[in-house]
C-alpha cells in the first residue's frame, strides 16, 4: 500500500506522540507521589514511606531521560514534517515552546539536587522542600506544551494576511479559550495515571505473595491518591464538555453522534451507526443528559453535526474511542472508590485477590486512557491542524523521505523501550525493597 507524504507525516507524528506521552505522563505525575510519600515518611517517622520515595525517584530519573529524547524528537518533527504550519503558527507558539524548555531545565536542576542530597540535611524537611520545585517544573512543562495544542484548537492572538502573520500577541495566543480546560485535564489525568501505575506495581507484588508492610503502604498511598485524582478528572471532563459545547460544537456532536440541533438532547453511549441514514442502533440513551452535560440545563439546545459542512467535521468513529475512554475512567473510579470504602469499613477486603487484580488492570488502562485522550484531541479537530485557518493536508511536508524517517524513528523507540525496561528491571527486580529497607535502616 502506498502512502502519500501527508499520511506518512501523520503516522510518524502519531508514533512519536504515542510513545512520548507515556513518559511525559509519568514525568508529570510521579513527582507528586514521591513528594507525598516522603512527607508522610517524615511526619510519621516511617522508613517504609521514605523508601517508597527513594525507589520511585530512581525509577523516575530513567523515565525522564527517555522523555527528553522523545520530546526532542517532537520538536524536530514539527519543523521537518509540518513546515507550512510552523511558518504560520511558529511565531505564535514560540513563547510556550521556550517556556516549556525553561520549565524542564528548572525541573532537571532540582531533580539532580533532590536525587543526590538524601540524608545530607539534619532536618529531613529541607530535603522534602526540594521536591516542590520538581513538581512545579514538571507540571509547568506539561502546562506550556499543552497550551500549544490548545492554540491549535482555538487559535487567537495573531492577524493573518495573505497567509502571513502580520501581528502577534504571544500571551493572548498562549492563554486562548481552550487553555484552562485542556491544561487542567492533562495535569489531573497525568496524576491519576501515575498513581495507578505505581499502584499496579504494589498490587502485582501482593498477588505474587509479597504482602508486607511496605507493599501495603504503597498500595494504600497510591490508590487513595488515585481516588482523589479520579474525582478531579471527573470535574475536568465536565468542564471539557462545556468548553466543547461553546467553542467546538462540531467536535462534541461528532463524539456523541448528535446530528440534529435540538433541545433536551440525549447522551448516547455505545451503539452502532449507519452513516448514510444516520440511524443509531443498540445504543444506551440517557434522556436529556447531553444538554445537561453541555450547558447544565436538561432543556438546553445542543448544536447538531448537520449544521456544519461534512468536510469540516471529524470522522464519526471518534464516538467509539470516546466510549472506551469513558468506560475505562468509570472502571478506574469504581476500583479506587471500592478500595477507599473497604479500607475504612471492611479492611479484611482491601487485599482481596479480585480487587488486587482490578488494581493491576487499572495500570495499563490508565495509560491507554491517556493515549485515547490525545487521539480524541487530534482526530476530533480534523480536518484542521489550526482550526479555521489551516487543514492538515495543507500543513504537511511534500518531501519523499518521510517513509525512511518513519522506520528510523520506529527503530529508535523500540530501542529506547527495551533499554528502559531492562534498566528498570535490573534496578528493582534484583534489589527488593525489603533487602534495601534492612540495609538502609538497620541501625
Amino acid at each position: 500500500m502506498e502512502f502519500d507524504s501527508v499520511m506518512l507525516s501523520r503516522m510518524l507524528t502519531t508514533l512519536t506522540l504515542a510513545f512520548h506521552i507515556i513518559f511525559a505522563t509519568i514525568g508529570v505525575g510521579v513527582p507528586v507521589l514521591i513528594s507525598i510519600a516522603e512527607f508522610i515518611g517524615i511526619k510519621k517517622n516511617d522508613p517504609h514511606y521514605t523508601l517508597l520515595a527513594r525507589r520511585w525517584t530512581r525509577g523516575f530519573t530513567i523515565t525522564v531521560a527517555i522523555g527528553v529524547v522523545t520530546g526532542t524528537c517532537i520538536g524536530l518533527q514539527l519543523s521537518l514534517l509540518w513546515p507550512s504550519f510552523m511558518r504560520i503558527a511558529g511565531q505564535a507558539i514560540a513563547l510556550p515552546l521556550f517556556m516549556e524548555t525553561f520549565a524542564f531545565f528548572f525541573e532537571a536542576i532540582f531533580l539532580g539536587i533532590y536525587l543526590y542530597t538524601w540524608e545530607r540535611f539534619k532536618n529531613p524537611m529541607y530535603h522534602w522542600f526540594l521536591s516542590i520545585p520538581v513538581i512545579i517544573g514538571s507540571s509547568l512543562s506539561a502546562f506550556f506544551i499543552t497550551t500549544v495544542n490548545a492554540f491549535m484548537n482555538t487559535p487567537q492572538g495573531f492577524e493573518l494576511v495573505d497567509g502571513v502573520i502580520k501581528t502577534v500577541d504571544p500571551i493572548q495566543a498562549m492563554f486562548n479559550p481552550a487553555t484552562p480546560t485542556k491544561t487542567f485535564h492533562v495535569l489531573v489525568t497525568a496524576y491519576l495515571a501515575s498513581a495507578f501505575v505505581l499502584a499496579m506495581i504494589a498490587a502485582f507484588q501482593m498477588l505474587k505473595g509479597n504482602i508486607t508492610d511496605y507493599t501495603k503502604k504503597a498500595l494504600h498511598l497510591t490508590v487513595t491518591s488515585a481516588f482523589l485524582f479520579a474525582i478531579l478528572t471527573g470535574v475536568a471532563g465536565d468542564l471539557s464538555a462545556k468548553f466543547l459545547a461553546e467553542h467546538q460544537p462540531e467536535k462534541l456532536a461528532a463524539l456523541e453522534w448528535h446530528f440534529e440541533t435540538e433541545k433536551g438532547a440525549d447522551l448516547i453511549l455505545f451503539g452502532t451507526l449507519d452513516e448514510e441514514s444516520q440511524k443509531i442502533k443498540y445504543a444506551i440513551h440517557l434522556p436529556k443528559m447531553l444538554s445537561f452535560l453541555a450547558h447544565n440545563d436538561v432543556n438546553a439546545e445542543v448544536t447538531g453535526l448537520n449544521e456544519f459542512p461534512k468536510d469540516e467535521t471529524a470522522p464519526l468513529y471518534v464516538h467509539y474511542l470516546f466510549d472506551f475512554k469513558v468506560t475505562f475512567a468509570a472502571f478506574m473510579t469504581l476500583v479506587a472508590s471500592l478500595f477507599v470504602v473497604f479500607s475504612r469499613w471492611r479492611r479484611e477486603w482491601v487485599h482481596n485477590q479480585w480487587l488486587l487484580r482490578a488494581i493491576v488492570l487499572c495500570g495499563p488502562l490508565s495509560i491507554i486512557s491517556i493515549e485515547l485522550g490525545w487521539i480524541l484531541a487530534e482526530i476530533g479537530r480534523q480536518p484542521w491542524i489550526l482550526r479555521g485557518y489551516m487543514k492538515v493536508t495543507e500543513a504537511a511536508t511534500t518531501s519523499n523521505g518521510v517513509g525512511a524517517m518513519l522506520w528510523l524513528f520506529l527503530g529508535l523507540y523500540i530501542m529506547l523501550g527495551v533499554i528502559c525496561t531492562v534498566v528498570l528491571r535490573k534496578m528493582f527486580i534484583n534489589n527488593p525493597a525489603e533487602a534495601e529497607l534492612e540495609y538502609r535502616f538497620k541501625d
